[in-house]
């Protein structure tokens, strides 16, 4: 059973259908104790940092005790960024510290918000991500993730300057782009999700 975390900041609607569409059980909740017994949690995420932060306050130790507990986690969009140590959308709000490194603002020639398909390039070894190499991937975001460790690095995409496009260590995975609104290509990831192994 896939569990999709409502914190009300997240696209709920869309994520599901995506989870749908590969015919995944999957339920939507607020629950902490549903959350906590569950075997495979995704946060989605629309909006800022910090109230994505304050929503997620009641939910932190659930969160952080499925991943010590080497349980699969997929962080979407904001859902990504806020599994960093910080952003700068937010200074001085701590994030989830799942991965070490900071938000940064999309620099550059860039239309901010950008929105729009950018082609992937696989750069780690992530089960999520396999198969999907050269894909086209839909974006909308204004920041970017920043690892302090490049290895956990999984995929980038070409802004004129890469820009991390998914991390990946051990059960833990992020996207920046949606994988639930890029036609087949993101189905193939969220079916690898809900392939992975407990």
């Amino acid at each position: 059973m896939i569990t999709i975390i409502d914190y009300k900041s997240g696209n709920l609607k869309s994520i599901s259908n995506g989870f749908r569409k590969i015919g995944a059980d999957f339920q939507i909740t607020d629950d902490k104790e549903v959350i906590a017994s569950s075997d495979y949690l995704v946060l989605p995420g629309v909006g800022a940092f910090g109230s994505a932060m304050e929503n997620l306050e009641p939910f932190e130790d659930v969160i952080h005790e499925h991943v010590e507990d080497d349980k699969p986690f997929l962080g979407v969009c904001l859902g990504q960024q806020v599994l960093m140590s910080s952003s700068e959308e937010a200074v001085g709000v701590k994030g989830l510290d799942l991965f070490k490194g900071n938000a940064e603002m999309l620099s550059g020639d860039i239309k901010i918000p950008h929105m729009g398909w950018n082609n992937l390039k696989v750069c780690n070894n992530s089960p999520i991500l396999e198969g999907v190499d050269g894909e086209y991937f839909y974006f909308v975001h204004s920041y970017h993730v920043v690892p302090d460790d490049e290895s956990i690095i999984a995929g980038v995409c070409d802004y004129g300057g890469e820009v991390v496009a998914s991390l990946s260590q051990n059960n833990l995975f992020s996207t920046q782009f949606h994988p639930e609104k890029s036609g087949v290509a993101g189905l193939k990831i969220l079916k690898n999700f809900t392939n992975l192994e407990l």
